[in-house]
C-alpha cells in the first residue's frame, strides 16, 4: 500500500491503482447496505483515512502530500468511479473541507485547526443554500454584531455531509444596506454551539450517504474568532470556493463517465444477437465513440483548468464552463450505456458493474454547485464582458479573461 507521498511516476500510478481498487471494492461493496441506511459505516472513513484520501490535496505543512492540482484531480478521477456519494465526501474533504479555513481564518482559529484536516480529526461542511435562495446575493440568515460576538439566526437547507462534521461554513447577511458584494460575511460554525440544530430531509434518489440534511440556527453566539477573512467579504469566500469545486465536479462527472464506457465496452463484447456482438453493429460503435470522444475532452478540459489554477489564474470561467460541459458528458454517457446494457442495466447486482447506482449517483451533478443555469449565467457574464475570451490570454492581443472589452457599436 502507498501510503507516503509518491516519490516518482511509477510510485503515483500505483497510487491511482489503489484507489480504483478501494472504489471499486470495498466502497462498492459497503454501499449494499448505504443504500438502506443511508449512512456511511465507520469502516469507510478509516478506509479513506489509511489511503490518505484526506491528507493528499493538503499543503505538506499540514502534513499533506502537497499534490498540484492535475495530481489531486487525477486521484479524485479514480475514487469518482465508486459509490456517488463517498464520491461526494472525498470530492469535498479534497477541497472546501481545509482550504477555506487555511484562506481566510484568523491566525488563532487557523493555528488551532489545520493540523487536524489531515487525518479527520476535523471536517467542515459548507452551507450556503437557503430555501428562499441560494446564489449568495439573496440569502435571509443574519449575523448580528454584538459586543465581540455576532448572534446568528437563520436555516440552509440540502447541506451535505452533516452527520460526519465538526462544523460547517456558514454564509449570512452581516450588513444588509451594504451593495450585494458586501452584504455577507462568512463564518466557521461549531456544531457543539446551542442553537446548533440538523434537520433531517428524506433519502435522495442517488449518493446515498452523504448526509444530506438542513440546519438551523437559534440564537447562536458567535465569537468573534469565527468570522472569516473580513466582515463583508462572504461573497468573495463563496464564489472563491466554489469556482475551484465547480471542477472538482467536473472531475467526478469524468471518473463516472469513464468506468460507464468500460461497463458499456465490456456488455458490448458480450452480448449477442442475431449471432453478432453488439460490439460489431455499427449504432453500437457510434454510440461508444461519441461517449469516448465527449470523456477524452472532458478530460483535457480539466487538466487546462489544473494548469491555469496551479499558475494563479483566474479559473471561474472555465470551471463553470467544465462543469456545464461535463453534466452533457455525463448524461450522454449513461444514457447510452443503459441502451447498450437494455433491461439488465436497470437491475441491481450487475455482473458488470453498478450500472443502475451509476445512472442514479450521476443525476447529482446537475444540481451540486449550483444547476446548468446557473454555470450559463456564470460563463456568459464573463464571456460578454472579456468579449468571448477562451484562451485565458488571447494569443494574438494579450487580453487576459477578466479584461472588460468595449464593443464598438455597429452602424445599421
Amino acid at each position: 500500500m502507498i501510503s507516503q507521498k509518491p516519490k516518482n511516476q511509477e510510485e503515483f500510478r500505483a497510487y491511482l491503482k489503489q484507489i480504483r481498487d478501494l472504489a471499486e471494492g470495498p466502497f462498492d461493496e459497503m454501499q449494499k447496505e448505504v443504500e438502506v441506511t443511508n449512512k456511511f459505516p465507520e469502516e469507510f472513513f478509516e478506509l479513506s483515512k489509511e489511503n490518505s484520501l484526506y491528507r493528499m490535496s493538503m499543503p505538506e505543512k499540514y502534513n499533506g502530500w502537497g499534490l498540484n492540482c492535475w495530481e489531486i484531480f487525477q486521484v479524485q478521477e479514480e475514487f469518482s468511479r465508486g459509490p456517488g456519494g463517498m464520491r461526494m465526501h472525498l470530492h469535498y474533504a479534497a477541497d472546501m473541507n481545509w482550504r477555506i479555513m487555511d484562506e481566510y481564518a484568523c491566525k488563532e482559529l487557523h493555528d488551532d485547526v489545520m493540523m487536524k484536516f489531515g487525518n479527520k480529526d476535523i471536517f467542515v461542511i459548507f452551507a450556503l443554500t437557503e430555501e428562499t435562495g441560494g446564489s449568495g446575493a439573496d440569502l435571509h440568515t443574519r449575523a448580528v454584531r454584538d459586543g465581540d460576538e455576532y448572534i446568528l439566526n437563520g436555516e440552509k437547507t440540502l447541506i451535505s455531509h452533516t452527520d460526519c462534521c465538526e462544523g460547517a461554513y456558514v454564509f449570512a447577511v452581516t450588513n444588509p444596506d451594504a451593495p450585494k458584494d458586501k452584504r455577507l460575511s462568512g463564518f466557521f460554525v461549531p456544531n457543539d454551539l446551542e442553537g446548533y440544530e440538523i434537520v433531517d430531509m428524506p433519502h435522495m434518489m442517488g449518493c446515498r450517504g452523504a448526509g444530506h440534511a438542513g440546519l438551523r440556527f437559534n440564537n447562536v453566539r458567535l465569537p468573534k474568532k469565527y468570522l472569516l477573512g473580513e466582515e463583508g467579504q462572504g461573497l468573495e469566500i463563496s464564489i472563491s470556493a466554489l469556482s475551484l469545486s465547480r471542477a472538482h465536479i467536473a472531475v467526478s462527472n469524468l471518473g463516472m463517465a469513464q468506468r460507464m464506457l468500460e461497463m458499456s465496452i465490456r456488455r458490448a463484447k458480450d452480448r449477442v444477437t442475431f449471432g453478432k456482438p453488439l460490439a460489431s453493429r455499427q449504432a453500437i460503435q457510434g454510440y461508444i465513440a461519441e461517449m469516448g470522444t465527449r470523456i477524452y475532452a472532458l478530460r483535457q478540459i480539466v487538466k487546462d483548468i489544473a494548469e491555469d489554477y496551479d499558475a494563479g489564474k483566474d479559473i471561474e470561467q472555465k470551471a463553470a464552463m467544465s462543469k456545464l460541459f461535463s453534466i452533457d458528458t455525463v448524461k450522454l454517457v449513461s444514457d447510452y450505456m443503459l441502451e447498450i446494457f437494455g433491461g439488465i442495466g436497470y437491475f441491481e447486482d450487475n455482473p458488470y458493474g453498478p450500472v443502475e447506482r451509476m445512472y442514479r449517483d450521476c443525476r447529482a451533478m446537475w444540481l451540486e454547485e449550483g444547476p446548468p443555469t446557473v454555470q450559463r449565467l456564470t460563463s456568459s457574464r464573463k464571456l460578454i464582458d472579456n468579449g468571448g475570451n477562451t484562451w485565458g490570454v488571447d494569443p494574438a492581443t494579450g487580453q487576459g479573461i477578466n479584461d472588460k472589452v468595449i464593443s464598438e457599436k455597429i452602424a445599421d
